[in-house]
Formats: C-alpha cells, sequence, structure tokens
C-alpha cells in the first residue's frame, strides 16, 4: 500500500462512516476498514463521489501500511474489551509517534490507563468524546479531546475541519491529557440525561396535571423554541410531540412504550459525582426515572393500588413552566460543571470551563443559547469557580426560581412526579442557605459511633456529652 492516507478510521457502523464522509469532504484522504470487511465496498459504493478520497483496506497491516506518517487511527468501536483486542492489534504495527484515537462513550478510567500502556511504547492515545448522533458527526460535530499536546497538533487541522462552528469557530478542543476528553464528554451526557427528564417531565406535568395532549404541548414547546430555552433538545420535543403516526393517525409519541433505554454514561456521571463528593442531584433523579420507567408492570398494578395527588389542583401557567425549566437547566449545567471541576482538581487536567461552554454550543446534543451565556460567567470572575454565584445566573435564578417553586409545588400537589426538578430545586436551596442540618448529623454519628465532630467555637476534634435518654 502506498502511505497516502491523512487519517485512518476504523469502523463503519453509523458514526464512523459519518466522520469518514466528513473528513473526506473536507478534502482529506481517508483509509477505511472494518472488522467484518464485507461492509467496506458497500460503504464505498454509497460514498458517491467522495469514494475518490477514501481508500478501503480490508487486512490490518494494509490499512496501516496506508497511513502517512506519523500516523492517525481512529477507532469507531464499542468500547471496553472491544477497544482493548484492537489496540493489542494494532499497536506492534505501529511506530513511535503514531496515535490511536478512541472516538466511542469510553470510560475515562479506561482511557487513561490506556494512554499510560501506550506511553511505555512510544505510541500516543487520544480519547475523544464526539457529539450530535449521526448528523452531528456527518456534518459538524462538537469534540472534546484528551491526549498529548503531539496528537493535538497532529489532529488539530482535521478536527477543526470537520467540526461544527459558533460564530466562526471550531466546536473542538484539547482539553487536557489521558482521560479529559472522555470524562467531559461523560459529563456533556450526564446534563444530557438530565435536560431532558426535566423537560419530560413538564409534558408529564401539562399531559397528566392539565389534561393537554402531545400536539398542544409541542406547540407550547415550539414557542419556547425562541426564547431563553432555545436548544437542540426543545427544538427535537417540539418536533416530536407535533408528529403524528402514519399508522393510527395518533400522536406519535402516544404509541410509544413509556421504557426509557439507557447506555451507561448518566450512571459513570453519577458513579464519578459521588466519588467525588460532589452532587448530581438532577442527573441521578434522570437516571433514576429511566430505571424507574423499566418497572413498567409494577406502574400499572401500582396506579390502582396507591392513592393519586389532589384531583383538581392548580395548573401553573405556561410562563411558569418555561421558567421552571430555565431554573433546571441552570442548576443541572451547574452541577456538571462542578463535577467537571472536581476532576479536573483530580487528575491535574486544567479543564478550562469557559472553553468547554464554548465547544459545546454547536453540534452537540446540549447545545443551546445559554452555554453562551455560560462561557461568557466563566470567562468573567467567578465567585467560587461556582457557576450559581456568577451575576449574570444569579440575576436568572432570581427571576425563575419562585416559577421552579410554583411548578414543583403544583407536581406535588397533583401527585404528578417530577423528580429532576425537584431535585435542582433542593440543591439550590441547600447551597443558599449559609447555615444547613448536617451539624445533627455529626451529633447522631458521635452518640453512636464515637466519630467526633468539630465545635464552631474551638478548633479541634472532640465529642458530645448525651443526656442519657437511650
Amino acid at each position: 500500500m502506498t502511505a497516502t492516507a491523512d487519517i485512518g478510521v476504523f469502523g463503519l457502523g453509523t458514526m464512523g462512516s459519518a466522520l469518514a464522509l466528513n473528513l473526506a469532504e473536507n478534502g482529506f484522504t481517508v483509509a477505511v476498514s472494518n472488522r467484518e470487511a464485507d461492509w467496506i465496498d458497500p460503504f464505498l459504493t454509497e460514498a458517491g463521489p467522495l469514494a475518490d478520497r477514501l481508500i478501503g483496506v480490508a487486512a490490518l497491516a494494509d490499512f496501516v501500511a496506508a497511513l502517512s506518517t506519523p500516523r492517525s487511527v481512529l477507532f469507531m468501536i464499542p468500547s471496553g474489551a472491544p477497544m482493548d483486542a484492537m489496540i493489542t492489534q494494532i499497536a506492534p504495527l505501529l511506530d513511535p509517534g503514531d496515535t490511536i484515537i478512541d472516538g466511542g462513550n469510553a470510560d475515562f478510567h479506561d482511557t487513561r490507563r490506556r494512554a499510560k500502556a501506550l506511553d511505555a511504547q512510544g505510541l500516543h492515545f487520544v480519547g475523544m468524546g464526539v457529539s450530535g448522533g449521526e448528523e452531528g458527526a456527518r456534518h459538524g460535530p462538537s469534540m472534546m479531546v484528551g491526549g498529548t499536546d503531539h496528537s493535538w497538533q497532529q489532529l488539530q487541522p482535521m478536527l477543526e475541519a470537520i467540526a461544527a462552528t459558533f460564530e466562526g469557530a471550531p466546536c473542538v478542543a484539547h482539553l487536557g491529557p489521558d482521560g479529559a476528553g472522555h470524562f467531559v464528554k461523560t459529563v456533556h451526557n450526564g446534563i444530557e440525561y438530565a435536560d431532558m427528564q426535566m423537560i419530560a417531565e413538564v409534558y408529564g406535568l401539562m399531559r397528566d396535571g392539565g389534561g393537554q395532549e402531545a400536539p398542544a404541548i409541542g406547540a407550547v414547546f415550539q414557542n419556547w423554541r425562541d426564547g431563553p430555552l432555545k436548544s437542540y433538545l426543545m427544538d427535537v420535543s417540539a418536533t416530536v410531540l407535533s408528529s403524528r403516526d402514519a399508522t393510527t393517525g395518533q400522536p406519535m409519541v402516544d404509541v410509544i412504550l413509556d421504557q426509557a433505554g439507557q447506555k451507561g454514561t448518566g450512571r459513570w456521571t453519577l458513579i464519578e459525582a459521588l466519588r467525588m463528593g460532589q452532587s448530581a442531584s438532577t442527573i441521578e433523579a434522570a437516571v433514576g426515572a429511566r430505571g424507574w420507567s423499566s418497572e413498567k408492570d409494577m406502574r400499572a398494578a401500582a396506579e390502582s393500588l396507591l392513592p393519586a395527588g389532589t384531583a383538581g389542583g392548580e395548573m401553573p401557567p405556561d410562563a411558569d413552566l418555561e421558567q421552571a425549566l430555565l431554573a433546571g437547566r441552570i442548576l443541572s449545567h451547574a452541577q456538571g460543571f462542578r463535577i467537571l471541576h472536581a476532576a479536573s482538581e483530580e487528575f491535574g487536567w486544567g479543564l478550562d470551563m469557559g472553553r468547554i461552554s464554548e465547544i459545546w454550543r454547536a453540534g452537540c446534543i446540549i447545545r443551546s443559547a445559554l452555554l453562551d451565556d455560560f462561557a461568557s460567567a466563566f470567562r468573567a470572575a467567578l465567585p467560587r469557580d461556582h457557576l450559581i454565584l456568577a451575576p449574570t445566573m444569579r440575576a436568572r435564578l432570581a427571576d425563575a426560581i419562585p416559577a421552579l417553586r410554583r411548578v414543583v409545588a403544583a407536581g406535588v400537589s397533583m401527585g404528578v412526579a417530577l423528580p429532576a426538578l425537584s431535585a435542582g430545586l433542593a440543591w439550590y436551596d441547600t447551597m443558599r442557605r449559609a447555615r444547613g442540618t448536617a451539624n445533627l448529623i455529626q451529633a447522631q454519628r458521635d452518640f453512636f459511633g464515637h466519630h467526633g465532630f468539630e465545635r464552631l467555637d474551638e478548633p479541634g476534634r472532640h465529642h458530645g456529652t448525651w443526656n442519657g435518654l437511650i
């Protein structure tokens, strides 16, 4: 093989195919391969004129030989064991200075382990989060890159060329070493879970509390698309609620079983947040709600056995629902950024929260008008590095939190579950109160476990004097 390809893409599934075509369309020569070699020729045929910039190669050794040096090999395959297996096969074929890129949704711990192991062989490993789904991958994704400076210099021209743009700026950045890119993508997905759940909760309140049909709810969401809630997910929600099933003529959403799937990144976000002692209550509520949705039979049985909320409760106006969703979105992002901050401190990544906000402004699933405001807030002096303390966010929350209180109260009264919105409000109220209730918890722990506590008036560790009621 003649070494002419700028990059190799291994894995011609939905995302791999789309990225390969995106690279070719932007003028790069791409070697493509796949574990099932019979996928290659059909892909090249479907590529049409772009096939002139694609080199289909079945054998792994020939695939590597087709790449110009230093080589860049992008794997778009399932994470975990399949990625480890491919590294084992391809590493002996590569030379020092070559780069392996994992573009899947990988556990960042695996990425850190792989980067360390390959560094000992003189090879570079990049964990790259790619957001935007098939459409984004084909025409402009948001990409979060973790790896060495050497790899970034090698990849930057290609990635900036294929990335989504916001006001002319590419939505891709080198965020830090080893697992930084994959971790940021994981938290991105956690925020995505919370955002989707909150939108679904407002839909549920309007449906079950207000008795509105899907098209009417979709029309309200349509009106919100150009306001402070302007976002891709609001576009999606308005569209699906206004769509009808071709078979039955019913609203499409009404013929879909209410059991939500998940691929694990929301759980990963939650696990890492808890491990680092951070709050991820909105994300936890969203992950939990997807889990609860799987218990369809139990919920069907419980509906006739467990009492409902108060009938005829007052439904909040649409303006309150809009502001409540805005508050929830700000709070879930704030929690996500705190998780990123904690991980950056623990792993020495030096994550730039403003830059992360910027590369999320286009191409990715959670793109929204708010991200521009978040980027500006992080670029300014941010009290205690906390988004909810930024002057602009304090002003937005001051306007939106009263509506969130009314919406959560209405849900509680009518017996309509709002787990993520409720969790966001509880976190906000916890964070705004200087004196919490953990002093009682510390007293309880000292009573039954002699764990000790700190006092307000004296330094050091102390134990209580208890009156012996039990």
